[in-house]
């Protein structure tokens, strides 16, 4: 099992917009659940992992954004209309140990913002950071970490450019 993340991000390097969106949403082209290769990304997956922020918003989405996957989110109450087979924990190493149990071997996609994402990081849990970096600048937003400590390493596993302009980059999280 990796836990690998794949995010879209401006070339100035945020996140998202100065509004909270998605990066990729600034992006008039952009599909979702077709742009930037998402959905070959997610057929890779077995389960999904993210923080409550960015789980919620499936909850009145038109369509589950995550089928045929387990989900596991970090968040410290069950939102009101959850399913039953969704596991949701307060505690990020509790949440991963459960994710390790139910997991028969396949990746987990890690979804969600610099928080979440440093969250299992920190925990040594992130296998792999992926970045789609999108052909624009934002100027101001989220930027992709928190503060980090100047020992946060990656190493470089692949890059690609992308029909829509965007570049793919995956690092090994050391």
């Amino acid at each position: 099992m990796q836990i690998r993340t794949r995010m879209c991000m401006s070339a100035d390097g945020y996140v998202t917009t100065p509004d909270g969106w998605p990066a990729q949403l600034a992006d008039a082209a952009f599909v979702p659940g077709e742009s930037y290769g998402f959905p070959d990304f997610q057929k890779t997956c077995d389960a999904v992992l993210m923080g409550r922020t960015t789980f919620e918003p499936a909850l009145s989405a038109d369509r589950w954004p995550w089928p045929n996957l387990e989900v596991f989110v970090l968040g410290s109450l069950r939102p009101s209309g959850t399913p039953d087979d969704v596991v949701v924990d307060s505690d990020p190493a509790r949440l991963l140990e459960k994710l390790r149990e139910a997991n028969e071997g396949g990746d987990v996609h890690l979804v969600g913002g610099p928080r979440t994402i440093e969250t299992f990081r920190a925990l040594g849990a992130l296998d792999k950071l992926g970045l789609i970096v999108l052909p624009f600048l934002l100027g101001e937003g989220m930027q992709l970490t928190p503060s980090l400590s100047t020992d946060t390493g990656l190493a470089l596993e692949s890059e690609r450019a992308l029909p829509s302009g965007s570049v793919e980059i995956v690092y090994a999280a050391n």
